[in-house]
């Protein structure tokens, strides 16, 4: 998903500088946040189809969690992937590094269960988590934190890169299997049909982030007619997917605004349609905001890009 050297921001350096952003953010325990908070609940289920966002979307503007909440329900979304940075930040995480893991390790659960509240009450689900936490190098105290908090936030899964190691993805499905988590998992560029297999075998529990954009740009055998097959094939092993547009590797692999690219959106999400896949289907927006906009603005022209295909 943010593998490309192009995007200005990896996503693991925001996760990394999200809860410090956020925390910059909380002055006295109160949030900057817009006067017209959670005015009216969002509804983004679309003929059947949940349609979310992953608020690395909203990357480009301040992080503060009650912020992020107020961009998802301005931008009509009514269910989301959260990344962990202002989750963490609301939750408490020490702003020296060295000292995150054994917080992390002893982390209360009260304030992630007031996060669901907080999200409920707007009506938005968070039905996939993303923290920094899930990686190679973090500790299994760290890992379980994870799913922990994930479940007390309502949502599914979690959701990680596609590790290059298949023993880490064994490590993580073994896990995941004792708290009864997904793990999803992410493919950039790399992505094939067949990427997922060693770690769909390792555990039930681990499961496919799947990207259609990178699944779209990444060329070779990959074309509309695979993507589509794929999650035919996959769909019972698919937690949630990414939408965004993308140009071929044979046109560049550009991230573009929804319709000028080659990812098959509308073939997606009637696909969704008729099957009755209960697969979130997860804007991400990558393309480059035009001047005058801003990531609110462009997620909302995304949904109502989605709208349209889902009732035509």
């Amino acid at each position: 998903m943010f593998a490309d050297k192009k995007n200005t921001i990896s996503r693991r350096s925001f996760l990394q500088t999200g809860s410090l952003a956020s925390a910059g953010l909380l002055l006295g325990g109160k949030v900057l946040a817009r006067p017209s908070l959670f005015f009216k609940n969002p509804d983004s289920r679309i003929a059947g189809v949940q349609i979310g966002v992953i608020t690395y979307s909203y990357r480009s503007m301040p992080q503060a969690l009650e912020q992020v909440l107020q961009y998802i329900a301005d931008s009509g979304i009514s269910a989301t992937e959260l990344m962990g940075g202002p989750v963490e930040a609301y939750a408490g995480i020490p702003s020296d590094k060295e000292k995150i893991a054994a917080w992390r390790a002893n982390a209360p659960m009260d304030k992630f269960a007031e996060v669901k509240k907080m999200f409920d009450k707007a009506g938005v689900h968070i039905y996939a988590f993303k923290p920094n936490a899930l990686n190679p190098d973090n500790t299994d105290a760290e890992i379980e934190y994870a799913l922990k908090a994930a479940k007390v936030l309502g949502a599914q899964s979690v959701t990680v890169e596609l590790p290059k190691d298949p023993a880490h993805s064994q490590r993580l499905g073994t896990l995941a299997a004792r708290h009864k988590m997904y793990i999803g998992y992410h493919a950039h560029t790399q992505a094939t049909d067949t990427v997922w297999d060693t770690a769909l075998a390792q555990s039930p529990y681990n499961s496919m982030n799947l990207d259609c954009g990178h699944y779209m740009a990444s060329g070779g055998s990959n074309t509309k007619e695979s993507l589509l097959a794929l999650i035919k094939a996959r769909h019972d092993r698919i937690t949630s997917m990414h939408i965004k547009d993308r140009k071929t590797k044979e046109h560049g692999g550009a991230n573009v605004p929804w319709g000028q690219g080659d990812t098959p959106i509308k073939e997606i999400l009637d696909l969704l349609k008729e099957q009755k896949y209960k697969i979130p289907a997860t804007i991400e927006l990558e393309y480059e905001i035009p001047a005058g906009s801003d990531a609110v603005q462009e997620v909302k022209r995304c949904l109502d890009f989605a709208r349209q295909a889902l009732t035509a």
